[in-house]
């Protein structure tokens, strides 16, 4: 094999892959809808973790917060089987191509999310209901676990060079509309009242998630293959993905692993958490006052996705990541000093800044990552990089944070200086991530 120096993924002799604006957008859309939907399947779930399934699905004399935690830890189930995700589509996706990975992730995905739809709760089957809920569960994390990587490459390796970082954003922008349109329903839907939400009104977003499936499966279908694959993957001879990710790119591996705690960690602590404890006895607030807050965060998160990716390509996608992490951690503590004080203007305002903040970690990450890896796993590397930073950042946060709470009598600052510990390891994985550049020529 051809060596591969820092600064160029392929080598003289091989021939370069054309990328255009026209292919990347194709690319960036494909991987917008598909990110969007699976978004919105992880983003429901999570929402009713936060609020439903803590009433549903476990015992109505169990305490509250043991609930929580419980809820929770069906949570985190999904976020510990995205590493063997990312090694199952990352081999599929470095051997066969990015496009039919991509597909299978989507369809696994929505089907078990459908399936969260119509399990009966606790007070019908039993055990039975969370145990359900759990193998659902894990079918969702197996799929997201291979596609963010995936369709992570289908954007920044189809994009010319100087515009990685904007299109790669198209990846990122699934997130918040997936978001958007998953706390936009349960707002509506907590609206109309708790019984509303907690009988039938919950399994709503879940069963909607079916029609999003056929959208997403005929545009991902459509899509063409990229060209980095294509010319220095496709029909090349090589070791298994998996063996050559662990012996070429570990190094990266691990850094990615930190840069995810902020942008997985300290995201879900950002929301998931936050929605919780304003929920909480302590707090008291109405469900809908987050969610509503949550969703219109969502809609800003969105419009300031793309803009920011493209600052990326301007001033360099470190300098916007360290931005973002740093500002995200001192937005924080308004953030939960103003749940605690119940100010409703001041926690709108502040749900809003925090995920701007956050779009600074999260908007460039896509193109920082997928350059840190060579081509020849680099689906694979990526996804376990972010499949094992998400399961024990992301997984892990908001119970971290809620047993921070009871262990120190509901001190705030224990899960402020938590979300420290997570600015940090971010700021470490950014500083010394390597960065490759492609040297493919753009066409028109």
């Amino acid at each position: 094999m051809p060596s591969l120096s820092r600064g160029a993924f392929m080598s003289a002799a091989a021939p370069a892959a054309p990328t255009s604006h026209r292919r990347a957008l194709r690319g960036g859309f494909a991987a917008l809808v598909g990110t969007s939907i699976e978004w919105y399947d992880f983003y429901v779930y999570a929402t009713a973790a936060a609020i439903v399934f803590p009433h549903v699905f476990f015992p109505a004399d169990l305490d509250p917060k043991l609930a929580t935690l419980a809820s929770f830890g069906t949570y985190a189930v999904a976020f510990f089987m995205r590493p063997l995700g990312g090694i199952i589509f990352g081999h599929i996706g470095d051997k066969l191509g990015r496009k039919p990975a991509l597909t299978i992730t989507l369809l696994m995905m929505g089907v078990a999310t459908t399936l969260v739809g119509i399990l009966p709760g606790y007070a019908t089957i039993g055990m039975w209901g969370p145990v359900l809920l759990i193998l659902c569960r894990i079918v969702q994390g197996l799929a997201v676990g291979g596609e963010w990587g995936g369709a992570s490459l289908m954007a920044v390796e189809s994009a010319p060079p100087k515009w990685k970082t904007f299109y790669g954003g198209f990846t990122q922008l699934g997130n918040p509309l997936g978001a958007l349109l998953a706390s936009g329903m349960f707002w509506i839907l907590a609206s109309m009242g708790e019984d509303v939400l907690l009988s039938w009104g919950w399994r709503i977003p879940f069963l909607f998630s079916i029609v999003l499936i056929g959208v997403g499966f005929w545009i991902r279908y459509r899509v063409e293959e990229t060209p980095v694959f294509e010319e220095n993957v496709e029909g090349h001879e090589q070791s298994a993905p998996l063996l050559f990710a662990l012996k070429n790119n570990l190094g990266p591996i691990l850094l990615g692993f930190c840069i995810i705690a902020m942008s997985s960690g300290g995201y879900v602590i950002a929301t998931t958490f936050v929605q919780n404890y304003a929920d909480t006895p302590e707090i008291g607030l109405d469900p809908a006052i987050i969610l509503g807050a949550m969703t219109i965060a969502s809609l800003v998160e969105a419009i300031v996705t793309l803009p920011i990716a493209y600052l990326g390509d301007k001033i360099g996608v470190k300098l916007v990541m360290y931005i973002g992490t740093i500002s995200s951690f001192v937005v924080i503590i308004p953030l939960v000093l103003s749940i605690q004080a119940k100010n409703v203007a001041l926690i709108w305002l502040f749900v809003i800044l925090i995920r701007v903040t956050l779009s600074g970690a999260w908007a460039p990450l896509s193109t920082l990552m997928a350059q840190m890896f060579r081509p020849q796993s680099r689906y694979t590397s990526m996804s376990l990089s972010y499949g094992v930073g998400a399961a024990v950042w992301g997984g892990l946060s908001p119970a971290i944070a809620s047993t921070l709470l009871i262990v120190t009598g509901g001190n705030f600052w224990s899960v402020v200086g938590f979300f420290g510990v997570l600015t940090l390891s971010a700021w470490i994985g950014v500083r010394f991530a390597p960065q490759y550049t492609d040297v493919t020529p753009a066409t028109s």
